[in-house]
């Protein structure tokens, strides 16, 4: 019987613990690996090496969808909702952003409720100039910080190519 009362009370504290990190992490804040290089150099810096950076995202931006140019947001894929992807605020909704695409410069105005976001690594990015903007319901939330490898602790810029954007709306 105290065998039995035992494994029921390492069970339900096992199912508190779970449930609560379950909820931190789907309202609060989470940590994700960073893949690949489109977001070299901010992270996996050195492509040769075999570990990934890892990253906290939060998630309060998301209650009035508060992001800013430069911000790192971590986002569902436009054309597969079970991808994330992890890039670069260029621009929000209203602005005007210079792109070029095989050649051809074009100015867009990106439209109500969307923004634009790029790779740092434009060689090797999937991103907005790939899929046009994105809408801001597909964003998951801000990476403020990098918290591994130990050292690469730090917090995450905010830095975006002014000279491509226009706010005038």
């Amino acid at each position: 019987m105290a065998t039995q009362s035992l494994l029921w009370n390492s069970v339900k504290k096992f199912l508190a613990c779970g449930l609560i990190g379950l909820t931190i992490s789907d309202r609060y804040a989470s940590i994700v690996p960073v893949r690949g290089a489109s977001m070299s150099p901010t992270f996996n810096p050195q492509a040769r090496n075999f570990t990934d950076d890892y990253v906290l995202v939060e998630k309060f931006c998301l209650k009035k969808y508060e992001f800013s140019h430069g911000d790192v947001v971590v986002f569902c894929s436009p054309s597969n909702h079970k991808e994330k992807h992890i890039k670069r605020i260029i621009a929000l909704p209203g602005d005007w952003i210079g792109t070029s695409h095989n050649s051809h410069d074009d100015v867009l105005k990106v439209p109500k409720g969307h923004c634009w976001v790029e790779g740092d690594n434009s060689a090797s990015s999937m991103d907005s100039r790939s899929f046009g903007p994105i809408p801001l319901g597909l964003v998951k939330g801000r990476v403020t910080h990098v918290v591994w490898p130990p050292q690469r602790i730090g917090l995450v810029e905010r830095v975006f190519p002014q000279e491509r954007v226009s706010s005038f709306k």
